[in-house]
């Protein structure tokens, strides 16, 4: 089924181009609904296509050597994944799960070089995505080196605020069911901990959980906290 380039024409990466190139660039892709908690690829699966994300989010998970599952990225509506041939790999290198109700597009791995070629604001893109992953993954090595447990959960979760965060009369919502265990995952601790944090702030009136998404009440004192500062 053709794909109308008013879907993808708000965003950035596709503003520019002309319509005749976007519906070049279209014809070879294909829609993917993803329903709650489905993969849509896994770690080590051979690299087939890559994708953009258009509505939803996505955690992608990677398993250590040692068997420890940790959450490496939250994927975005407007973000490119799954690009392992702009990694020079021919495996994924994590698991891409759904973490809400999503829809993607896909293109075939094979036409990367051409995709690229064709729309140099893409690869510049993919350079700065590539480049923003490295960066969060050092921040998130010096968070877990040098910060305690309470100051790296707030970072985590005042990031999500940030890029996920919708504002409400009472706070900000993340938009995506998170669980503790996913933030344990992020933060490279226990869920034990986590739990332990998040109800000493549901008492200190930091946020709100549950079986909602998460409620952060006090948006000022969690920026306070992650930034190590006293709520």
């Amino acid at each position: 089924m053709k794909i109308d380039r008013t879907v993808v024409r708000s965003l950035a990466l596709f503003d520019k181009m002309t319509d005749a190139d976007l519906d070049r660039l279209l014809s070879h892709a294909t829609s993917r609904r993803i329903p709650l908690g489905e993969a849509v690829f896994e770690q080590g699966q051979e690299a087939t296509s890559f994708f953009l994300l258009l509505h939803g989010r996505l955690k992608v998970t990677q398993v250590t050597e040692d068997g420890q599952q940790i959450i490496v990225r939250i994927v975005h509506p407007g973000d490119l994944f799954g690009f392992a041939k702009a990694l020079r790999r021919s495996d994924y290198p994590g698991t891409a799960i759904a973490a809400a109700e999503s829809v993607a597009l896909s293109w075939p791995t094979e036409i990367w070089p051409d995709f690229v070629e064709q729309n140099p604001r893409l690869a510049v893109t993919t350079m700065q995505t590539i480049g923003q992953r490295l960066d969060e993954a050092h921040t998130r090595i010096r968070e877990m080196s040098t910060e305690e447990v309470e100051r790296r959960v707030a970072h985590v979760v005042w990031r999500l605020c940030q890029q996920a965060g919708k504002r409400e009369p009472n706070g900000i919502r993340i938009d995506f069911q998170i669980s503790r265990q996913d933030i344990a995952e992020m933060t490279g601790t226990t869920l034990f901990t986590v739990s332990r944090i998040l109800s000493a702030w549901e008492a200190r009136g930091l946020v709100e959980g549950g079986r909602q998404k998460l409620l952060v009440r006090d948006p000022e004192g969690l920026s306070l906290l992650a930034e190590g500062g006293k709520e």
